[in-house]
């Protein structure tokens, strides 16, 4: 699960409240309790006002971009979204993928996280493929009859 901008600044809030309880001018376990009840309370009922009023989540939480769409990179998108492509290439080797050139689409999402896709291969693709790896073990067994086979006599 991710934190979204609200749930971090409640977390640094309650931080602050509990701390202010144990450290600060109000000494009490009473009160950093009741203080952080409060805040986990308040959260709550702002996540499902969020969660029902789906226009002003999108307005807080923002919206998806797409960073590459069929193979190209979108700069324009990168660049307002101040994402380097080397940082890019980076998110693309931590999901499994060797370079840009394997994503079909990138997505940054509202939450922050950067979805790639990868590209799907062709049938002619696909076809060489099945025909490389069969040739492949044609010739690893056409090796191991010729280790088997007893040396010719002259």
């Amino acid at each position: 699960m991710q934190l979204n901008p609200f749930d971090l600044v409640v977390l640094l809030t309650l931080s602050n409240t509990v701390q202010n309880a144990i450290i600060g001018d109000d000494n009490s376990v009473t009160g950093g309790i009741i203080g952080a009840t409060s805040l986990l309370i308040v959260n709550y009922l702002v996540v499902r006002f969020l969660y029902k009023h789906r226009e002003l989540d999108q307005f807080i939480e923002g919206r998806a971009d797409v960073l590459i769409e069929d193979g190209k990179i979108k700069t324009h998108n990168l660049k307002r979204e101040l994402i380097t492509v080397t940082q890019l290439e980076a998110q693309a080797r931590k999901q499994g993928f060797d370079s840009l050139g394997e994503v079909q689409q990138c997505v940054l999402e509202s939450g922050g996280t950067i979805t790639f896709i990868g590209k799907k291969p062709g049938t002619d693709e696909s076809r060489h493929q099945a025909m490389m790896k069969r040739m492949d073990q044609l010739m690893a067994e056409i090796a191991k009859l010729r280790e088997n086979e007893p040396p010719l006599k002259a």
